[in-house]
């Protein structure tokens, strides 16, 4: 018996962060043989037959109950020896939706939080010790957050290999390894196989790169579409609405890289189609973790569903739009800024007034100045009051502008993984012209906190107004008022963010 096969002999011990409980492995067994696609990304199933570990929805014969340890993670079921199923692909599974601080902490590492630092300067950040973010991983998933990064990355790398032509050098550096010679070795320990023996597909696209990110359906992609374009920035989104052929693009500016992306749907296969230009092609680790943050691709919505359908006055709502979702934020400071834009005026107002920003102060990405990378924090607390008054709006409102400029500057806009929903809002609220709506409103969208819920938004009330109207239970009246509203939203937590967003596209 090899070292590899004793590995994976003794993954049932909880110290291997496989889940020990009984009830909870007979349950994901009847997962695994359903092929339930509500627990993708919730679990990973280890075949000690073969020493291979599978996502629940792998279309592979299902192997007896005997033959299978179930791990929480895929970095989990590395540790206990197993290697990945080249047929589901581990890497393109949906990461799980909590909201804790162990999940937390490994959401920002699985998105290359420790690919250009050190465990002890992201520790310094996030305002914990290094010692104690080993504990909490640990004692969450049974796995140190160097074995973490390590996972995140080969699987990175196993996703570029399969999916682009790009060079294997290039993919090395672009998952965050150090050096071709360090991918070769850690592919070598962990999958007993080289970089090239898993490449699949080959394009032959100069200029970008195509990839496939993976949810959990249903996904309601016109609804996701309709609420992007409705609010797309000109200059620098471009949304095309056409159904399911509706396509998506924005340009970027990350860590010093600029490109744009394009996103479209392909329902057959529950994933989106991420095209990247290969300006970007250094910075994907992290630009594709936005992406999935923006179109909300970790959700569980037959789970989220199940919760708030429970309530009777919205249950007629949650049944008739399967797989809504919150959209994102690209950009956490471009959200921001069209939040403060949109208070007090309409939609379109605020596009229009968001448009001017980009033109005026925004970097041009093309020769004909068609396409404009959003201005930084930076640029916005370079401006004075007068400079962005000028674009049409209170002077008031331009200073909040480059109050929330220097609070990003300062880190104020990254959500640290201890950081609660009432934190963060009254830190916002701390600004000059914020409010708990754009607190809240903030919160739901860029910093994605589930129960973010602004109640004191109008058009929510309205709606809430209507529906108890429908219902009978109380009253008729225009609007609710804000006190009413947050009564009525204690039911639905703790996913009131997408509460609010039913309400508000389909209420």
């Amino acid at each position: 018996m090899n070292e590899k096969t004793e590995t994976r002999q003794t993954a049932m011990h909880p110290e291997n962060g496989v889940h020990p409980e009984q009830a909870r492995g007979q349950q994901y067994y009847k997962a695994l043989c359903a092929r339930d696609r509500r627990f993708d990304g919730v679990f990973f199933t280890g075949v000690l037959t073969t020493g291979i570990y599978c996502r629940p929805v792998c279309g592979v014969k299902t192997p007896r109950a005997s033959s299978c340890r179930f791990f929480n993670s895929a970095a989990a079921a590395e540790h206990a020896g197993f290697r990945p199923c080249l047929r589901c692909r581990p890497e393109l599974a949906p990461y799980a939706l909590q909201q804790n601080l162990a999940h937390r902490i490994w959401h920002q590492i699985a998105e290359g939080a420790l690919n250009q630092q050190s465990l002890e300067a992201y520790a310094a950040k996030a305002g914990l010790s290094s010692r104690q973010i080993r504990r909490v991983l640990l004692q969450e998933f049974g796995v140190s957050p160097v074995e973490l990064a390590q996972t995140q990355r080969l699987l990175f790398a196993k996703k570029l290999l399969q999916e682009t032509d790009m060079p294997v050098t290039d993919i090395a550096f672009a998952a965050g390894f150090g050096s071709l010679r360090r991918l070769n070795a850690l592919f070598a320990e962990r999958y007993q196989m080289t970089p090239g023996s898993v490449r699949r597909a080959r394009q032959h696209n100069t200029e970008s790169i195509v990839l496939r990110l993976a949810y959990r359906p249903p996904y309601d992609w016109e609804a996701v579409i309709r609420y992007l374009a409705f609010r797309a920035i000109p200059g620098v989104e471009t949304v095309t609405v056409s159904g399911e052929s509706s396509v998506y693009r924005r340009t970027v500016s990350l860590a010093g890289h600029h490109g744009s992306i394009g996103v479209t749907h392909d329902a057959a296969k529950s994933q989106l189609i991420l095209e990247v230009t290969n300006t970007l092609t250094p910075v994907l680790f992290p630009l594709m973790a936005r992406v999935r943050e923006q179109f909300d691709l970790e959700a569980s919505p037959l789970q989220i569903a199940d919760n708030l359908g429970s309530d009777p006055l919205i249950a007629s709502l949650v049944s008739a739009h399967p797989g809504w979702r919150v959209p994102g934020a690209f950009d956490h400071f471009e959200l921001a800024v069209r939040a403060v834009l949109g208070q007090q005026i309409s939609v379109a107002g605020a596009t229009t007034i968001a448009g001017r920003l980009v033109q005026r102060f925004g970097t041009p990405l093309d020769q004909h100045q068609t396409q404009f990378l959003f201005p930084s924090p930076q640029v916005i607390c370079g401006l004075t009051v007068s400079d962005i008054a000028e674009l049409g709006m209170p002077g008031k409102r331009a200073q909040t502008l480059i109050a929330l400029a220097q609070f990003a500057c300062d880190g104020g806009l990254i959500r640290k993984p201890g950081d609660t929903l009432e934190s963060c809002t009254a830190r916002l609220c701390e600004l000059p012209g914020i409010g708990p709506w754009t607190a809240h409103y903030i919160a739901m969208r860029a910093l994605r906190f589930t129960d973010a819920f602004p109640e004191g938004d109008l058009g929510l009330q309205k709606a809430l107004a209507q529906l108890q109207k429908q219902d009978g239970s109380e009253p008729v009246v225009p609007k609710c008022s804000a006190a009413q509203t947050l009564a009525a939203a204690e039911h639905w937590r703790p996913w009131r963010a997408y509460a609010a967003m039913l309400l508000w596209q389909f209420g």
